[in-house]
């Protein structure tokens, strides 16, 4: 038996509460393993004395997921008195082991008189201790909008010299359209129609840039997006619909108008804004030089976007007041912070603690491109963007060598690295402002609704960017960042795509399956490309089929149930590109 390759920690997610009454523990083994037990009770079973032998109970666990070198398997328990201890009986073949907090022990080694034993504990299920992200996030499709982009809604005069709307031709990082809040109300019942429920928005504020991730002034909305009374409009109007709103908070970093840089410049080290910021030696120079000479710290080396210390309290204390404004004076539903592995712990958790307290339901996001573990123990982040998600999903369909096992631990991976309430809540997209179009990506129309299909029908809470359901073309920033097509989708162009869109995201609406967290992969033909996974309601009853053709030719898919969705379906064969959703009942 591998020994090596056997993993667990009574913490993180190998054992953790999963809400009031349960808990889940799982185990990392090497593949040769073939079975794993869980011996489990009340720590206090037999007594508080150490001469009185403690026994549990024996209960076999099960083989959860598949990842590329090891198998995680897992159960969830009930634990009777709040609290739990636990060991491991491992088996590979006729080989038997046992894993304590310690060691791994032989049956002679653990039967041995007088021998201490250091068992796994969860040592007691707080309810305050429970991760519970806002319930209502699971069922959101999110929908997300770069405001100069969407719709131009007030034809006043703005600020800026604009480009003609949906203009041919290379768009550039200094162009700007026009678009504001007003034209974002204006497509409510579109957004509505398509069946969104949750829009986020990147950010608003008054800044200098197209994108506005350099905010000048936290305190008021972009003249040329709208004012207070335009943003409160929309969420009324939006909530009214039945539609949620996220806003984008830029605080790792501030654009180089911001008010307290602004003094830094003036005054140097004599300015009281001088620790706002991370300033390694002066004279600060220009904002055209990067910050590669580390005089100060920036986002990716950009002058122009000074790096905010959110250790110090003066600046936690101004955006948690920020923050607290939104939420009280606006109502909004949800924060998604920018650069979010980067802000300071410590703000993060307090910021949590403020926003709850006036909100127990905001949904807090991270953005986050990595494994985010740390940032999702329930003292900060809701949830993450799910970046390994679309970095697994493009790759399998990149990669031509890649087979359907591969594409299985890659999604495998991704579910693996958060508990199960988090897994259910995942920002998880295809395309976003940070990286090129999923249909420019695709190639294909085909293949584009194969990657959709994906999106819906795994956990989490998924998101289109603006476009997306057109199958907007697009390479990288600020190619991806192109004008929505508002006369073409008038004249019909779209009807199509978006007729298929609205259905897939209906079918995530109505049926559970789409949502639910049981995966089961099968891998029963030669056809090493064929994606096939079943979906199961958490309580059994009704099963879907997702079949996704990705190799080079046709392939036999009988269809064993109701026809979902299809494309490339004829007659029983299942073409190349092809997508094929099913729902059967599920045999007894």
């Amino acid at each position: 038996m591998r020994l090596e390759s056997i993993m667990h920690r009574s913490a993180f997610t190998d054992c953790y509460a999963v809400d009031k009454e349960e808990i889940v523990i799982c185990i990392r083994t090497g593949k040769d393993v073939t079975g794993v037990n869980i011996i489990h009770d009340d720590p206090y079973m037999a007594g508080i004395s150490a001469g009185h032998p403690w026994s549990g109970q024996v209960s076999p666990m099960e083989l959860d997921k598949e990842l590329k070198y090891c198998f995680i398997w897992s159960i969830k328990l009930k634990p009777r008195y709040k609290r739990e201890q636990y060991y491991f009986e491992i088996f590979a073949g006729t080989e038997k082991i046992y894993r304590m907090e310690d060691d791994f022990y032989s049956e002679q080694e653990l039967n041995t008189s007088g021998r201490m034993k250091q068992y796994f504990k969860f040592p007691w299920l707080n309810p305050s201790d429970v991760f519970a992200p806002p319930s209502w996030a699971e069922q959101t499709i999110w929908y997300q909008i770069m405001p100069d982009r969407f719709c131009r809604g007030d034809y006043r005069e703005k600020s800026v010299a604009l480009k003609p709307w949906n203009r041919k031709g290379t768009i550039t990082h200094r162009d700007f359209f026009g678009g504001d809040l007003k034209g974002i109300m204006d497509k409510l019942p579109y957004l509505r129609d398509l069946g969104i429920t949750g829009i986020y928005l990147t950010p608003v504020f008054k800044s200098t840039s197209n994108h506005k991730y350099n905010t000048t002034d936290y305190t008021q909305i972009d003249p040329d997006f709208g004012d207070e009374n335009d943003m409160k409009n929309l969420i009324k109007q939006a909530h009214d619909s039945g539609i949620k709103i996220m806003l984008d908070a830029v605080f790792n970093h501030c654009g180089n108008e911001f008010f307290p840089w602004q003094d830094v410049l003036e005054k140097g080290k004599s300015s009281r804004y001088y620790d706002w910021f991370f300033i390694n030696k002066l004279p600060l120079g220009d904002n055209n030089r990067k910050t590669k000479d580390g005089r100060y710290y920036t986002f990716a080396f950009e002058a122009y976007m000074p790096k905010l210390n959110t250790n110090h309290p003066e600046v936690v204390k101004y955006f948690t007041d920020i923050c607290r404004y939104w939420v009280k004076e606006w109502s909004i539903d949800g924060i998604r912070f920018d650069v979010g592995n980067e802000i300071a712990h410590s703000f993060l958790k307090r910021l949590r603690y403020e926003l709850k307290q006036l909100n127990p339901e905001i949904f807090l996001l991270g953005e986050i491109w990595h494994d985010s573990i740390q940032w999702l123990l329930g003292d900060e982040y809701d949830s993450v963007m799910n970046y390994p998600f679309v970095e697994s999903l493009n790759n399998f369909w990149i990669d031509k060598e890649m087979n359907a096992k591969d594409f299985m631990y890659g999604i495998n991976r991704c579910y693996s690295l958060y508990p199960e309430q988090v897994n259910r809540v995942l920002f998880n997209f295809l395309d976003s402002h940070d990286v090129g179009r999923a249909y420019s990506r695709c190639g294909s129309l085909d293949v584009f609704f194969q990657q959709l299909t994906v999106l819906m029908t795994v956990p989490g809470s998924p998101c289109l960017y603006y476009g997306t359901e057109l199958a907007m073309p697009g390479g990288n920033d600020p190619d991806n960042r192109r004008c929505m097509p508002w006369k073409e989708i008038a004249a019909g162009q779209y009807d199509d795509i978006i007729e298929a869109v609205q259905k897939l995201i209906t079918l995530r609406k109505n049926y559970p399956q789409m949502r639910s967290s049981k995966i089961i992969w099968k891998h029963d033909t030669d056809n090493l490309r064929l994606v096939h996974y079943q979906k199961l309601e958490e309580d059994c009853g009704n099963v879907m089929e997702v079949f996704l053709n990705a190799s080079l030719e046709d392939i036999r898919v009988e269809q064993k149930g109701d026809i979902l969705f299809a494309r490339n379906y004829k007659n029983g064969c299942l073409e190349q590109n092809g997508s094929l959703i099913l729902q059967r009942k599920q045999s007894i």
